[in-house]
């Protein structure tokens, strides 16, 4: 059985400084944890493959330097939607960003999209930089990994504004209307550990509707720690636990998810 964990933040992790600040302060809880390690723990898993995902110039940077030393990893180079003022008008930090686009093992843009909960940055630099990567991705014939949060009405106006885009809504958590329209625009839909700790009946229905053809699987490591592991810091190891819980959801065996998804995986990204 293998396994494919397509969204996780672990190439700062053991690192004593560097990379998106939120994801260093996790990481700087579990020093035990080294990104290293981690990947052999995913291996011995049955997670055969990974993508280690930017959300910042830094954090990118340290993505692309790290698959370089595991064949088994890929990356992906973003800016989150909450770093996103930090870019606009920036066009020599913007530069830099493009240039890593042309690093080897680079197989997708993002993390990007539009954050309206927390606002971090004003939803104006939000747009701005959402539309910047997204004509990157097309002119690199790229897939991208979107993060939307409280903020669909703004980016299916601009989504739709642009031809042939694909990609992912990652840490999808939204309505069954949401969905459909994802699916209906050929969008993949990524499922972490919010699916095994919710307790809203409602979600869980939207997570049991993905059809297999739509679906893949994500950690987001640090974050988001599937239960029964709550308590702990998330890594790519726990894909396992994701794929279970969403066999039993669809009434499946954990092979036909990890089979669908793997497959889902390697057709997007090209791994």
């Amino acid at each position: 059985m293998e396994l494919v964990d397509t969204h996780c933040h672990i190439q700062s992790a053991g690192l004593p400084s560097g990379g998106e600040r939120n994801t260093q302060t996790l990481w700087a809880k579990s020093l035990e944890l080294t990104a290293d390690n981690m990947v052999s723990a995913a291996a011995e898993q049955g997670v055969a493959r990974l993508i280690v995902v930017g959300c910042d110039l830094e954090d990118s940077q340290l993505a692309t330097q790290f698959v370089q030393r595991h064949e088994n990893c890929w990356a992906a180079v973003g800016v989150h939607p909450h770093e996103a003022e930090g870019y606009v008008g920036q066009d020599d930090l913007k530069q830099q960003f493009a240039s890593l686009l042309s690093s080897p093992k680079v197989v997708a843009v993002g993390e990007c999209g539009l954050d309206y909960y927390y606002n971090h940055s004003s939803q104006r630099d939000q747009l701005e930089m959402l539309r910047y990567q997204i004509e990157l991705a097309q002119g690199a014939d790229l897939p991208l990994i979107f993060h939307v949060r409280e903020a669909f009405d703004d980016f299916w106006q601009l989504f739709d504004g642009y031809p042939n885009v694909r990609g992912v809504i990652h840490s999808f958590t939204d309505s069954a209307d949401n969905l459909n329209k994802a699916l209906n625009r050929g969008l993949m839909i990524g499922v972490n550990g919010i699916a095994t700790f919710t307790k809203d009946p409602r979600q869980l229905e939207v997570y049991r509707s993905i059809p297999p053809t739509h679906l893949l699987l994500e950690t987001d490591a640090p974050f988001l720690t599937p239960a029964p592991y709550r308590n702990q810091t998330n890594q790519p190891k726990y894909i396992t636990t994701i794929a279970q819980f969403m066999a039993d959801l669809h009434q499946t065996d954990v092979e036909t998810i990890a089979n669908d998804t793997s497959y889902n995986a390697r057709k997007l990204f090209g791994i």
